[in-house]
């Protein structure tokens, strides 16, 4: 693709904004208290970590469980074992070991968060709707980023909305930087509300409407 035709193809990528009246619904007065929102955020900070930090205790470590000198004449300290988490190389007192927490967060307080952000983001303007397809049938980041730049996005960072099986789509817009791909069915806290806007195709609106409406 030449110059002319990105310069073509991100004019030919036109964006408007939702508002209300696209999802025939009344703004809310109240917004979900905070607390919901820090609640479910380290829920899912806990639960990503892996739990695999550990050390060795004295069980664990390669030395030997033979009594080093016997109890009494030597002059030295008395000593039972070259484990002992006293001496160099031994093993390690109360040490962490593998181990997994879930928490848990339940569906109600879910759906008020995501409510809430879908109102934030509504009322602020920043859900846009992008009218662009891909060329050729086959990957392509510069049409991707020419797409964005076409509808004013480029400099922003945008929690695009794809469908599981979209993955040419997907692949045009990974390696851009400021993107976030986000399926339908994994909408989370962190990932919409660390992005200043959201955005969806004009062929998934109605898929992105369906996500929604199970929000309220």
């Amino acid at each position: 693709m030449n110059a002319k035709q990105k310069k073509q193809t991100a004019s030919n990528a036109s964006k408007r904004v939702l508002a209300a009246t696209d999802f025939q619904v009344n703004m809310p007065e109240a917004r979900t208290a905070p607390e919901q929102f820090a609640l479910w955020v380290r829920v899912l900070r806990q639960n990503g970590r892996q739990g695999t930090v550990a050390c060795k205790g004295r069980s664990d470590v390669a030395r030997t469980n033979k009594k080093p000198w016997k109890q009494k004449g030597t002059g030295r300290a008395r000593a039972g074992s070259a484990r002992s988490p006293l001496w160099r190389g031994g093993g390690i007192i109360f040490g962490p070991q593998p181990r997994v927490r879930t928490l848990k967060i339940s569906k109600q307080c879910k759906q008020n968060v995501l409510n809430s952000l879908f109102f934030d983001y509504l009322a602020g303007e920043r859900i846009n709707v992008i009218n662009w397809q891909l060329e050729n049938d086959r990957p392509k980041t510069s049409a991707a980023f020419a797409a964005l730049k076409g509808a004013g996005l480029h400099t922003e960072k945008v929690a695009l909305f794809l469908t599981m099986d979209d993955a040419l789509t997907a692949a045009s817009f990974a390696n851009i930087p400021n993107v976030q791909l986000l399926s339908f069915d994994e909408p989370n806290a962190i990932s919409l509300a660390y992005n200043t806007h959201w955005a969806v195709l004009e062929k998934d609106l109605e898929r992105f409407k369906e996500m929604v409406s199970q929000w309220s």
